[in-house]
């Protein structure tokens, strides 16, 4: 049975997190759902978290990080506090999906896999996000923004930024 909180080297897995781990650690092919709860737990899978999923399902390290790896949905860095997702998608590639990352990348000063500098924002491609009629799209938290341009771009950002 899972206890209050467990730390390894300063960071704590809530009990609802240990109880998770605990009913799904029996079921065959179960390390994808546990990695899943991880990361909407921290945000990301760290080092350290990968470490205790280990010891707590007895599941080798090795077959973590290649699931981790693997499957681009898991992050290994901590994501800005705005994650920004830009489409992708057939329809949204075809109409300058791939330009709008590389600005918003040179806008943000940001490498490929980076967070900005006072750790607001980070970029993430996606495949789909399931509005192919307002390609091209970008998504930052639960805000989508259609038919988007270039020119857009620092205004949107500027709006966030005052946030925080």
């Amino acid at each position: 049975m899972a206890t209050a909180g467990v730390a390894l080297a300063g960071e704590e897995f809530p009990s609802e997190l240990l109880s998770f781990i605990d009913e799904w650690k029996v079921k065959p092919g179960s390390l994808i759902m546990i990695l899943h709860k991880t990361q909407e737990t921290f945000g990301f899978i760290s080092k350290v978290s990968a470490e205790k999923l280990a010891q707590l399902t007895g599941i080798p390290m090795a077959r973590i990080y290649g699931v981790i790896t693997f499957y681009h949905f898991f992050k290994t860095t901590k994501p800005g506090k705005h994650k920004i997702s830009i489409c992708l998608g057939t329809a949204c590639y075809l109409k300058g999906g791939g330009d709008l990352i590389e600005e918003a990348r040179s806008l943000l000063s940001l490498a490929e896999e980076g967070v900005t500098e006072d750790g607001l924002f980070s970029i993430d491609p996606v495949r789909c996000v399931g509005c192919c009629g307002l390609a091209p799209v970008m998504t930052i938290g639960n805000e989508t923004y259609g038919k988007l341009t270039k020119a857009r771009l620092p205004e949107i950002f500027a709006k966030y930024r005052e946030q925080g």
